[in-house]
């Protein structure tokens, strides 16, 4: 019986998470195309797509972590060896895409930063664009 009303707090719980990670991604991809159709308009130029990407990067890896834990709570009452195998699973694609969708955002971060400064010391002000 305890069992039981805990489970249903948890799907309940587990849901909400679900809703949070999912309007994370929703919202994210929405600010990306808004932000790409106003950069494609206005500049024109590849350079301007990456603080683009790398915002739409961070929406994902935030979606994905909130998508993460949702998985993990659901297993955390009396989990079958079939469920802790599907975890297993969820979680290490999750953890893959999340590690090396961190792995692009930084190196696209420190590309931007690079570029930037090299920008900002080719200009006889020193000032920005």
């Amino acid at each position: 019986m305890l069992e039981e009303k805990l489970r249903t707090s948890i799907d309940v719980v587990v849901s909400v998470i679900e809703a949070a990670g999912a309007c994370v991604i929703v919202v994210g991809a929405v600010w990306a195309v808004v932000r790409f159709l106003i950069a494609g308009v206005r500049d024109r130029d590849a350079a301007a797509f990456t603080s683009v990407r790398l915002t739409l990067g961070r929406f994902l890896a935030l979606g994905l972590e909130f998508l993460l834990a949702a998985d993990i709570l659901e297993t955390a009452v009396a989990p079958t060896f079939e469920e802790i195998g599907k975890l297993a699973a969820i979680a290490a694609i999750r953890t893959a895409l999340n590690y090396f969708l961190r792995h692009e955002i930084e190196q696209e971060q420190r590309a931007v930063e690079r570029d930037g400064g090299a920008r900002a010391s080719a200009r006889p002000d020193g000032g920005d664009g």
